[in-house]
């Protein structure tokens, strides 16, 4: 049996002039969501500097108004050092995350925009949600009120949260007891996205009382997804009643549109 698996919606979303593009082979680029203030320094990430996954040599500014290129984005999370933070006290979309425990995943969920691959930032075709990766959580840095240790901040310090607490050295108060989550190994971000239809989110996804989520006519697919997704909660339980079983299923989703070669230690999906 393997952990738990808990749901996050990161980047861009329908309110941002700007989409994470997925191309028609299924390799994609994530765009974050801004940051609301820009802040000074060299600790935050900004737009400008965000370079590409699938052609490393480039950067990500052919799919931003370049009005954006120099404010700061919320870079999170981040699969270079695999790190995930979130606002686990002050907001009701991440106090679920607080149950979480070394061994449990994260996986994330994005809005991503069909693109021309030939022509950068031209939109092909209509938004769909897509898992782009997860980690499976190793450590747990809770409540951060201060700057992290100097071993901490080696482990944790590349994350979103962290950054923008650092760079804001008029507001004591962005050491605002946020929590990151630190990915062991077999952490990984998607090569090719993982579609989230109706068929598989059904299938798998359970809402906050342990019920299949509801489908009907007075909310397109995308906003129902985009609605169940709002807050991070558990949406596969192995423990429960026909939980292993549904988590297989997800794992052999992912393995099917990644080409995943190896799955996380125990993790065997259903065929």
């Amino acid at each position: 049996m393997t952990g738990r698996i808990f749901l996050a919606n990161v980047g861009a979303n329908a309110s941002h002039p700007f989409a994470s593009p997925i191309f028609e082979d299924g390799a994609f680029e994530v765009l974050p969501i801004p940051e609301a203030v820009n802040l000074p320094g060299d600790s935050l990430v900004r737009y400008g500097m965000l370079r590409s996954f699938n052609r490393p040599e480039e950067d990500l500014r052919a799919y931003l108004p370049r009005r954006w290129w120099d404010w700061p984005c919320h870079a999170d999370p981040e699969f270079y050092t695999c790190t995930y933070g979130d606002d686990c006290e002050t907001a009701p979309r991440g106090a679920s995350l607080k149950a979480m425990r070394a061994g449990d995943y994260i996986f994330f969920i994005a809005r991503l925009v069909l693109q021309s691959e030939n022509g950068a930032g031209k939109r092909a075709g209509q938004p769909g949600f897509y898992l782009i990766g997860y980690l499976e959580v190793g450590r747990v840095l809770a409540s951060v009120r201060q700057p992290p240790s100097g071993a901490d901040m080696e482990v944790f310090g590349n994350n979103a949260h962290i950054r923008r607490a650092l760079a804001d050295t008029d507001k004591p108060g962005r050491w605002d007891s946020f929590w990151v989550f630190k990915g062991s190994a077999n952490s990984r971000r998607f090569r090719r996205a993982v579609p989230v239809t109706q068929a598989l989110a059904q299938g798998v996804f359970r809402d906050a009382t342990g019920e299949p989520w509801r489908w009907d006519g007075h909310r397109s697919v995308l906003q129902t997804i985009g609605s169940y997704t709002r807050s991070c909660r558990c949406v596969i339980d192995p423990s429960q009643t026909g939980g292993d079983q549904r988590a297989a299923l997800l794992w052999a989703a992912v393995a099917e549109a990644d080409g995943l070669e190896a799955l996380p230690p125990g993790v065997r999906p259903k065929t």
